[in-house]
């Protein structure tokens, strides 16, 4: 990790599902910018690790434990966050589980709930509680974590589908909402990223991974570190003119 340039010191950064891959690597790259991380993860050891990790060198964090899917444990870090700096001004909405490969009438209700629970209704709450702060503030970014699902359809991947959609619609009428207060609201859409979650997904095996590979134009996974890059870009002033974009940053996939 290199020292911080301090682009963006004095401002509070909040990201969900921190505990490890997309949300590791932006944590620790608003805190390269000079950010305040607050870092969100209902894995508390891994979220403790990036939180270390910052520290390390020199950073400002605070660890929370939060389960996105349950509204009081969203507005409790938020409600932590703004205790212990005050302020919040970038936000990357990111918590998210994956799907196991299955056809659509397969999907018991009970995976289908949580999936949206998760990926859709996490994204919702957060911005429940987010917003208000923003605009007491008058300004604020918001990122949330759509996929390459959130744009077209895959086999087998129907309640994932179905809710990364729903994130970049509610990205979009939010956008709407809050674009006359000073508040930006977008997201990302990443490709086939090399993640834990991309690892279960995969199997963990060689035969796993050339399989999702061989979905790539580009004949590789991304990094998470290349969607981190996008998400502190879109925070950035120099993106002051971009809200209600979903960003592809896939390799080419889904084109």
């Amino acid at each position: 990790m290199t020292a911080k340039n301090g682009n963006y010191a004095g401002r509070v950064a909040f990201v969900t599902g921190a505990a490890n891959g997309i949300g590791r690597a932006t944590s620790l790259a608003f805190a390269r910018e000079g950010a305040s991380v607050v870092v969100a993860d209902v894995s508390e050891r891994g979220n403790q690790e990036t939180a270390g990790m910052i520290e390390e060198f020199g950073g400002h964090t605070l660890a929370v434990t939060c389960n996105v899917a349950r509204a009081e444990d969203v507005k409790a870090a938020i409600d932590k966050a703004i205790e212990t700096f005050g302020r919040l001004d970038f936000t990357f909405n990111n918590a998210g589980v994956e799907q196991p490969v299955m056809a659509t009438a397969d999907i018991t209700e009970t995976d289908w709930d949580r999936l949206v629970d998760i990926n859709l209704r996490g994204v919702f709450l957060c911005m429940k509680y987010e917003i208000p702060l923003m605009l007491k503030q008058g300004s604020g970014a918001i990122i949330n974590t759509s996929s390459g699902a959130g744009l077209k359809g895959f086999a087998g991947q129907a309640a994932y589908v179905a809710a990364k959609h729903g994130v970049v619609g509610l990205t979009k009428a939010a956008a709407l909402d809050y674009a006359q207060s000073n508040i930006r609201v977008n997201a990302v859409c990443p490709g086939i990223i090399d993640t834990p979650m991309m690892q279960r997904f995969t199997g963990a095996t060689r035969e796993g991974r050339d399989r999702v590979i061989a979905q790539e134009p580009v004949g590789r996974m991304g990094k998470p570190e290349e969607i981190a890059a996008a998400v502190v870009w879109l925070c950035s002033d120099a993106a002051a003119f971009v809200t209600g974009h979903a960003m592809v940053i896939d390799g080419g996939q889904t084109l």
